[in-house]
């Protein structure tokens, strides 16, 4: 899966949406809630490394699979949407594999 553009592109997808749920639903009331700011340091860390990663790998994509504006819009939106990511691989990502 790691060897094609798309497969590295799905899996960086998958790991991102994870992060992101994380970050939102664990991280961020572990610090507002129960006052742990570190929860946050370490996770929107490790996403924010795995979104540049993720919107590399799409603009990678657009260019070398010829994608639309439209597909390019969505594969960057999804990765700011909670959910988007899995939502974007389902959709879009899969039919270039």
């Amino acid at each position: 899966m790691f060897s094609s553009l798309i497969g590295r592109l799905r899996i960086t997808g998958l790991v991102e949406g994870l992060s992101y749920l994380a970050l939102l639903f664990i991280a961020m009331p572990l610090k507002y809630i129960w006052d742990m700011p570190e929860a946050v340091r370490l996770v929107g860390s490790v996403h924010g490394f795995l979104f540049i990663l993720f919107i590399y790998f799409i603009f990678q994509a657009h260019i070398e699979k010829g994608w639309s504006r439209r597909e390019l819009s969505l594969a960057l939106l999804s990765a700011v949407v909670p959910f988007g990511t899995f939502y974007a691989d389902d959709r879009l990502f899969k039919k270039y594999q």
